[in-house]
């Protein structure tokens, strides 16, 4: 279900720019705490409430004067087997904190049913408490009626007869307040947005008990509608727009001051990749606006752009140095079939022989060139495999061995008895034996092989042979590059060395030496 719906999701998904995702970001999150509170009715539902309490107070306060003023002793309904109330001193009188979710909304509230005159203690009543039910009603615009223990109407509407049948009064009747909802006919929209509000067209009615010495001797039947949701919206709108205005230049400036820091020198950095992909071009200063991530990635594109350019010299160079490796011995063998082509049959057999045995030795070389580039490529490619290691010591010590039994002498100094290191043994050793090949050549009788432990660890490599010329120090890593050509040299053995170490995070250098030449080279420790 949710696989489908995300693939026809990345179907139709739109292209956007960066800036788009920061602004809609920003204004959703802005919008959420109005469009939550519109479609949650929050503060609606506050304003009904305000509403209730509103009644609720006036009911409390006129329900106090009537009982004040009410005639001694009625013979009004007992509340004696009803449970007590909780006692509030300083605070409000409860209420029953309708919810427009919850509290079901009643139809409008019928006409009173016929009935017999109220009694003649409400109506004493009724004479003291409608100069004070007057007053109220024109300072609060509520509705305000005076029943009877019955419910009968007293005071407060020009109808006669009774609204015992309404569940809120038959409340009241038996001593406890109640507060209902009711539709409100005579209500007329006056505001184009009124069709949103579920209150505008509700009533609050609120009806509350007169107590006179523990007994029901009246009931106050109060009603009024709730503030309009737009009320307010409509009579602060030049406040609401100039809010409104303010978080959305609040927003367009995040958004530039994040577009800033992160969208344009992102787009900068793209056009950088495109010159640089393409040839032409540099990488851009770091911005100083831009975030640390940004900055961070800045960096890490101009070193990716300074290995780009340097393994891109290094492919020329390279290249270079094979056609002009190739081209020797091609020339050799190419010569040496022409000659034998317009000449092999005025030539002596030994003539012959000379000319093919040329040509078979320059075909070898280039068996060998062959041979030693597929051994450079795959130490230039080689990855470390994960979690190889190798001890040092032991690697060296098997090597001092199998070459005892030549002309020369290896000898292993070491403190430590095992030095573990991130390296494949077959790597180091072919490292090693690299290294130690080139001292016999150069005419070395005794080979030093001293291991350090450390952060990294370091083995030196030095011999007593003839030694490096001052002049090709700074080229015998160069590929091709050899003093022993005419002794079948290929020069590539330091090469494929120094790459089979960069691959598993070594160094390979020459170091300084009285006599002979000395090699460091150094290897990650185990991560432990």
């Amino acid at each position: 279900m949710i696989a489908p719906l995300k693939t026809w999701a990345k179907r139709r998904w739109p292209r956007l720019s960066l800036r788009t995702y920061l602004f809609a970001s920003f204004f959703l999150v802005a919008a959420l705490p109005g469009v939550g509170a519109v479609s949650l009715r929050v503060y609606e539902n506050t304003l009904v409430r305000q509403t209730e309490a509103e009644l609720v107070a006036q009911g409390a306060a006129l329900a106090a004067s009537a009982a004040a003023l009410w005639p001694e002793a009625p013979p009004g309904r007992s509340v004696a087997d009803r449970p007590a109330e909780p006692s509030n001193p300083y605070g409000p009188a409860p209420a029953t904190a309708v919810d427009l979710s919850a509290t079901p909304i009643l139809p409008e509230r019928p006409l009173p049913h016929p009935a017999s005159p109220p009694t003649r203690d409400a109506e004493d009543a009724a004479i003291r408490l409608t100069p004070v039910l007057a007053a109220t009603r024109q300072a609060t615009l509520a509705s305000i009626i005076l029943l009877d223990r019955d419910g009968r109407i007293v005071s407060g509407s020009t109808r006669q007869g009774s609204y015992a049948a309404l569940p809120e009064v038959t409340a009241a009747m038996t001593g406890t307040p109640r507060t209902v909802l009711r539709r409100d006919a005579r209500y007329k929209a006056i505001y184009r947005f009124d069709w949103l509000s579920r209150a505008a067209a509700t009533r609050v009615h609120y009806a509350r008990p007169i107590m006179v010495n523990g007994r029901v001797v009246g009931v106050l039947l109060l009603s009024r509608s709730a503030r309009s949701l737009f009320v307010g919206l409509y009579q602060d709108w030049g406040k609401i727009v100039i809010g409104v205005l303010s978080i959305l230049g609040t927003l367009i400036l995040l958004s530039g001051l994040l577009s800033r820091g992160i969208a344009r020198p992102i787009e900068e950095l793209q056009d950088a990749a495109r010159d640089v992909a393409a040839g032409r071009g540099t990488v851009p200063a770091i911005p100083a606006t831009a975030a640390i991530e940004i900055q961070d990635l800045y960096r890490d594109f101009a070193v990716m752009a300074q290995a780009i350019e340097a393994r891109s010299l290094y492919l020329r160079n390279f290249a270079h140095a094979v056609s002009h490796e190739f081209k020797t011995p091609l020339t050799g063998i190419r010569g040496a079939i022409e000659l034998l082509q317009d000449h092999g049959a005025a030539m002596s057999a030994e003539e012959r022989d000379r000319f093919l045995a040329n040509a078979d030795a320059d075909a070898e070389r280039l068996t060998l060139l062959v041979s030693r580039l597929l051994d450079l490529a795959r130490a230039d490619m080689s990855v470390t495999a994960a979690k190889r290691s190798c001890d040092v010591v032991a690697v060296a010590a098997k090597l001092a061995d199998a070459h005892r039994t030549r002309r020369i002498a290896v000898h292993v100094e070491a403190k430590d008895l095992a030095l573990p290191a991130g390296i494949a043994p077959e790597t180091l050793e072919a490292v090693l034996t690299t290294l130690i090949e080139n001292g016999v050549q150069a005419g070395a009788d005794s080979i030093t092989l001293c291991i350090e432990a450390g952060d990294p660890i370091a083995i030196t490599v030095a011999d007593n042979g003839s030694g490096i010329p001052p002049g090709d120090r700074d080229r015998i890593f160069e590929p091709f590059f050899t003093s022993r050509r005419t002794s079948g040299g290929t020069g590539l053995g330091l090469s494929i060395a120094r790459a089979l170490l960069t691959g598993c995070g070594g160094t390979l250098a020459l170091a300084e030496a009285r006599r002979g030449t000395a090699m460091r080279l150094t290897l990650p420790p185990v991560q432990r």
